[in-house]
């Protein structure tokens, strides 16, 4: 099946990017969101990135004026149901996603493809929720979506090699590079990735190292373009704290466990970058650690 029309389900920071890259891919995209607010700011975002993009040479205003003319937005997600394939990429929350994908059955074409921008949470038992488990897959893009280069595809239990197969088609068509990943969580980035942001706000928490010498240990001695807790800052503390407590239950392993400190941090609402504080506090002219 030949993609075409793409549906994006929320307009975030995740929703925004994979607009973005689908429609300068030449997809028609319509993106939804329950804020008109919250799509004016993405249409804002996009028509800035893509002009940093234009200044870079990295693709004419040619490319922008058609991308940007591709993208449509709307607060009914009803009016996402024309969409050959969908891309769920809603807060990360199984029971707002089920929601979502509940709300949409009734209004799909008999061919669309469903798909989830989750960075943990189950595909199979997601797909278990729809009445086309076969058609549904786990399409997960990294942040920021208009510079990584990786998506993981990850099979549910129940998807068709059909539906594998258009979802590569359009990865490659994005440019990007796919990661086959089987359906245990937090796939393969997360499942090495938040460990180790854990484990450094571990090492924060036992008083090993300071929030700049743990940054600085990790970009300099081991060539880490962030350090680990300005990543976390940058992911979000409150998605670095959901990832691990999916970790900890679908593997109970004790190695999973969130650092109390993590918790801490999202009980005060100092979420990073988002909220202008986390690991460091943003609220000046550079940032400053906060431990």
């Amino acid at each position: 099946m030949e993609i075409q029309k793409i549906g994006i389900v929320g307009a975030g920071q995740m929703g925004n990017g994979i607009a973005h890259v689908c429609a300068l891919a030449g997809y028609d995209v319509v993106m939804t969101d329950i804020s008109q607010q919250a799509l004016d700011a993405a249409m804002a975002l996009i028509d800035k990135n893509m002009t940093r993009q234009v200044a870079r040479e990295k693709i004419t205003s040619k490319d922008k004026d058609l991308a940007f003319g591709r993208i449509r937005t709307t607060t009914t997600l009803s009016d996402l149901g024309p969409s050959d394939l969908i891309i769920e990429a809603a807060t990360e929350r199984e029971t707002v996603k089920i929601a979502i994908f509940e709300d949409l059955l009734p209004h799909l074409l008999p061919h669309t493809i469903l798909t989830s921008n989750t960075s943990s949470i189950s595909i199979t038992r997601l797909a278990s929720r729809t009445d086309r488990p076969e058609k549904f897959m786990g399409f997960h893009f990294m942040n920021p979506v208009p510079v990584m280069q990786l998506v993981e595809l990850i099979r549910g239990i129940a998807t068709d090699e059909a539906t594998y197969n258009a979802c590569l088609s359009v990865v490659d068509r994005l440019g990007k590079t796919a990661a086959s990943a089987e359906d245990f969580p937090g796939f393969i980035v997360n499942r090495i990735l938040m460990p180790m942001i854990n484990e450094a706000v571990y090492t924060l928490y036992e008083g090993v190292g300071s929030v700049k010498s743990i940054d600085e240990s990790l970009r300099l001695g081991a060539n880490h373009p962030m350090g680990p807790l300005e990543l976390a800052d940058f992911i979000g503390l409150d998605t670095c704290l959901a990832i691990m407590n999916v970790l900890h239950d679908g593997l109970a392993d004790t190695k999973y466990r969130p650092c109390p400190l993590l918790t801490k941090y999202v009980e005060a609402g100092w979420l990073g970058r988002k909220t202008q504080r986390g690991f460091y506090d943003y609220r000046g002219e550079t940032p400053v650690p906060t431990r």
